[in-house]
């Protein structure tokens, strides 16, 4: 076989491992899709606690509603900005909305976060601080998945339940019309495939620690 014949054999090898390689990113994008939650599963749980990842003010309200239900005795909010106290997060978040009945005693900000991965520890070390077992965890549906794959990580014997929420933003029964839902997907998923696999490299992708 001359050097010609091999280099294209090589070239031809790559090609199609480039495209097979991008066929079943696809491929796991569409899964990703799919699997996301369109509903909330367990509306009706009571859990020591409502755990709030911020990102979005319909997250927030969300878990103060749950909260005045009944469906837990304390709110976490993680990944608040540093500077940011209770009054000013009620007030960008939920403004039309009269005060916690608590008074905000039975809610709790933790401003060490600013990732997911940092949400989870943060939120670990809160709970155990606690001694809570179980929590409601609040965050959109498109970030669920990876939220409770951290979550199940940092605290493997806790009960996690899930309580997604929806932004009007995010364009989930069609996702694949709207330019921006697509972009959201894309990212998020790709987080998520980073995340799988974060523990096999653990001198490139470093576990955190508060």
């Amino acid at each position: 076989m001359t050097a010609g014949r091999i280099i294209l054999r090589v070239i031809g090898g790559s090609v199609a491992l480039a495209v097979a390689a991008v066929a079943a990113w696809l491929g796991g994008l569409l899964w990703f899709a799919t699997a996301l939650p369109d509903s909330v599963e367990d509306p009706n749980t009571v859990t020591d606690a409502i755990v709030v990842l911020t990102g979005g003010a319909e997250r927030v309200s969300g878990g103060l509603a749950l909260l005045e239900a009944g469906k837990a005795r304390m709110l976490f909010v993680s990944g608040v900005h540093r500077g940011v106290d209770l009054a000013d997060l009620l007030r960008l978040s939920h403004p039309l909305a009269p005060p916690p009945s608590c008074g905000g005693r039975c809610i709790a900000l933790g401003h060490a976060a600013d990732d997911t991965v940092g949400n989870a520890v943060e939120t670990a070390a809160w709970m155990k601080a606690g001694g809570f077992s179980s929590l409601r965890l609040v965050t959109a549906a498109y970030h669920m998945p990876r939220s409770l794959l951290e979550f199940h990580r940092a605290m493997p014997g806790l009960s996690i339940v899930p309580h997604p929420v929806f932004p009007e933003a995010f364009k989930q029964d069609q996702w694949w019309r709207w330019p921006g839902t697509i972009h959201l997907l894309t990212i998020e998923y790709s987080k998520y495939l980073v995340a799988m696999v974060r523990p096999l490299f653990p001198s490139l992708i470093p576990e955190k620690k508060l």
